[in-house]
């Protein structure tokens, strides 16, 4: 497995032209973007986890019925400190770092004290993001890092600070139907106050700054009051709908003081995150016009959760689709001593992932007794029920278990959906399969091989799409048999049929998010 997850990958600045089994349709030309960990050793030195290592991103380019790829490893300030010095000197999650051993101990408790409040990394190693006509590799710092689609250059640095008071940020943007950014972070301690603010990054500028960042006209929606001065609630994502912004405000918390002290304690700042499962999950609904959350309190169940499926508003309810899990054992699964040859042994999750429906009402007689359940729609087992205090307990329904990294057709984010395309993983962390399931009926089709690990599936709408499901789903699979070329697959979303696949003789990585980015906005000038 450390041919896997341990050992460095190459990167591949310049096109390389797939072997194409099968036939593409002449409609799918387009740039697919993947990000992810993919240099986990510098010098002598390397990282703890599988979600530190630096940045590697890879692109599936479609033209004329052909697929190019390419790889290269984000320029960020972390990536050339690093290459620099030979070693780790840039501390990521997982991995506390010390820029000079041979500090003396003025120098060292300077150190300490410079760290309180911590400089984050900019290795954006998870996902891609969109933002007028530029492209931006992100994580889950203030920092994002601006890059050409076309080369994969990386351009330059953009600290959210400088246009909002964040300190950690989503790498799960929304984008509403004018290409606008919704997105939201976490402002520790600021003048007194720990919240989550929520922000709009407009897709265009006016005329006569053309040439000017649509981030210098960000505008902060709303803030939500963390239930913690000291312990804000982690999350990876939100949901919206077309009235409302969700945010869940999970019992996985950060701990401040301990994030504060980590570097002089000699800790990674994973270490300062903790799962409370004697809280409750709290669950913010936001109105997008009057930018207020709900005075009623909504709660459910302690849930750990990374990845918002969907959310949508029916008949006078808010329907929220979401992956959780019981505990946060997940993370300590990548640990890279636990993946090794012994992978399926030391990494048996002790909470699977289940995709779970949440169901709150909107409008509901404020004089019903307690207990009474308040959803009223047929489509569902959910339940809302009415507590003596006038808050609402949301017990969830269990659509399916062991499915991660969801995706669907975008065109219906925010409203009433049908299917959701993910990978499985059940009771261990690498996916195996990719699934569609159908959330009316709960059906499912499947897409699996021997020695082939898929990465998050993409959905890509046909143009004259007249179903949801019309179109194709896009997977790069990392084959762990070493005489197998790892590949881009390409499915039928509709049947889960195979279309073609792009076979690329590189020694692919595992990855973690990304986007298709349809020929018609890609800026020929980066070209």
């Amino acid at each position: 497995m450390d041919v896997i997850f341990g050992r460095n990958k190459e990167e591949h600045p310049e096109p390389i032209k797939a072997d194409l089994k099968g036939e593409l349709p002449s409609w799918l030309q387009g740039i697919l973007l993947r990000n992810g960990p993919g240099m986990h050793t510098v010098g002598e030195t390397q990282y703890n986890h599988w979600f530190d290592g630096l940045a590697l991103m890879h692109s599936f380019t479609f033209k004329n019925g052909e697929v190019y790829y390419r790889s290269k490893y984000l320029c960020s300030d972390t990536y050339n400190c690093n290459i620099e010095a030979n070693r780790i000197v840039v501390s990521e999650f997982g991995t506390m770092a010390y820029p000079d051993p041979c500090k003396n101990l003025f120098a060292k408790a300077f150190c300490y004290l410079s760290h309180t409040i911590p400089e984050f990394t900019d290795n954006c190693l998870i996902n891609i993001m969109k933002t007028g006509e530029d492209y931006y590799a992100t994580s889950e710092t203030n920092f994002i890092r601006k890059i050409n689609p076309h080369t994969l250059e990386t351009l330059e640095k953009v600290d959210y600070n400088k246009y909002v008071a964040v300190n950690l940020a989503t790498s799960h943007p929304h984008y509403d139907s004018a290409g606008n950014v919704l997105n939201m972070g976490t402002s520790i301690v600021d003048k007194g106050k720990t919240k989550y603010v929520v922000f709009k990054i407009p897709s265009s500028v006016p005329e006569k700054e053309k040439k000017k960042s649509c981030l210098k006209h960000l505008e902060v929606v709303c803030s939500i009051p963390s239930h913690s001065l000291l312990h804000p609630s982690y999350y990876h994502s939100f949901g919206i709908t077309e009235n409302y912004i969700i945010f869940i405000e999970q019992p996985f918390k950060l701990d401040i003081l301990k994030l504060a002290t980590a570097y002089f304690r000699g800790v990674n700042w994973a270490s300062c995150l903790s799962f409370h499962k004697e809280e409750k999950t709290w669950i913010h609904l936001i109105d997008r016009k009057t930018k207020k959350d709900t005075a009623t309190k909504i709660y459910t169940e302690a849930m750990v959760l990374f990845h918002h499926v969907n959310a949508y508003e029916e008949d006078g309810h808010i329907v929220i689709d979401v992956i959780s899990y019981a505990d946060n054992s997940l993370y300590q699964m990548f640990y890279l001593k636990n993946l090794n040859e012994d992978l399926e042994k030391n990494t048996k999750l002790t909470s699977i992932p289940v995709c779970k429906r949440l169901v709150v009402p909107l409008a509901f007689d404020k004089d019903a007794e307690a207990g009474t359940n308040l959803v009223k729609i047929p489509s569902t087992t959910a339940t809302a029920l009415k507590e003596k205090d006038g808050s609402l307990y949301c017990q969830p329904e269990t659509m399916c278990e062991g499915i991660e990294l969801p995706r669907i057709n975008y065109d219906y984010n925010g409203k009433k959906y049908r299917y959701i395309y993910a990978t499985e993983v059940q009771w261990s962390p690498v996916p195996t399969k990719i699934t569609k399931i159908d959330v009316l009926t709960k059906k499912k089709l499947s897409w699996e091989e021997e020695h082939c690990w898929p990465a998050e599936p993409v959905f890509v709408p046909r143009p004259d799409l007249k179903e949801e499901d019309d179109g194709l789903i896009l997977s790069s699979i990392v084959t762990t048999d070493p005489k197998n070329a790892p590949f881009l697959l390409v499915l039928d979303a509709k049947t889960f049929t195979e279309i073609a696949r792009a076979t690329v003789n590189v020694d692919l990585h595992l990855d973690l998010h990304g986007l298709f980015i349809p020929e018609k906005d890609l800026n020929a000038e980066h070209e």
